[in-house]
């Protein structure tokens, strides 16, 4: 890989520790972006690209947990903790909410080395689950209203005449909206198209067991 298709976030308040964590990954052609708080940090415009934030617990204006929580509703790149000062409860804190490792100095390079390929894989993982669902989602709103009702009555397992009379419509025109479903949707099989209904948290409020019941 080269420098431009990922980025190692560094944010330590020691000027020593971010040069020489800089130097150190640009032997390993990983480009970094240094700073020295966490406001700096939170104000940089930062590049659409794979990363990992390499991210000190004492900092001159927020600690580093407390960082962790106030950005772990949006798409942050994954956090490897380093520390002068670890503790049991502070590592326990970071992993449990996600921290990809929780390092205290000094370090090796290699355990910081495997933890940043960690944390930069899983932020591909993360990137391409996302992009992935944004397709689903474009796919989603191609469908017309009908559609969209059709839907969730096909993967909740409702026989076509089942949904068709749900839908106060005939068994044919039914078999048409699923088709066209499927077409749109991209789904190869129902078991296709029920992982996607899964992924996009579509609301099942039908179930083939409930309507035989019923019946």
């Amino acid at each position: 890989m080269t420098m431009d298709e990922h980025v190692v976030f560094i944010v330590d308040d020691d000027a020593r520790i971010r040069e020489a964590l800089s130097e150190l990954l640009a032997s390993h052609s990983i480009r970094t972006e240094a700073f020295g708080s966490a406001g700096e940090y939170i104000s940089a415009d930062k590049p659409d690209t794979p990363a990992c934030l390499i991210l000190d617990v004492e900092l001159p204006d927020i600690n580093g947990l407390d960082l962790q929580r106030q950005i772990a509703k949006g798409d942050h790149p994954p956090i490897v903790f380093i520390t002068g000062h670890g503790d049991i409860p502070s590592s326990v804190r970071a992993i449990k909410h996600g921290a990809v490792d929780f390092l205290t100095k000094p370090f090796s390079d290699a355990d910081l080395m495997a933890a940043i390929q960690a944390a930069l894989a899983e932020d591909r993982e993360k990137r391409s689950a996302r992009a992935d669902l944004g397709v689903l989602k474009r796919r989603y709103l191609e469908l017309t209203p009908r559609e969209r009702e059709v839907l969730p009555l096909v993967v909740s397992g409702l026989l076509n005449k089942q949904a068709a009379a749900e839908l106060g419509i005939s068994e044919v025109t039914l078999e048409i909206h699923r088709r066209n479903v499927m077409q749109k949707m991209a789904a190869a099989s129902l078991a296709d198209l029920v992982r996607i209904a899964e992924r996009l948290e579509i609301p099942i409020t039908h179930s083939r067991r409930a309507e035989g019941n019923r019946a």
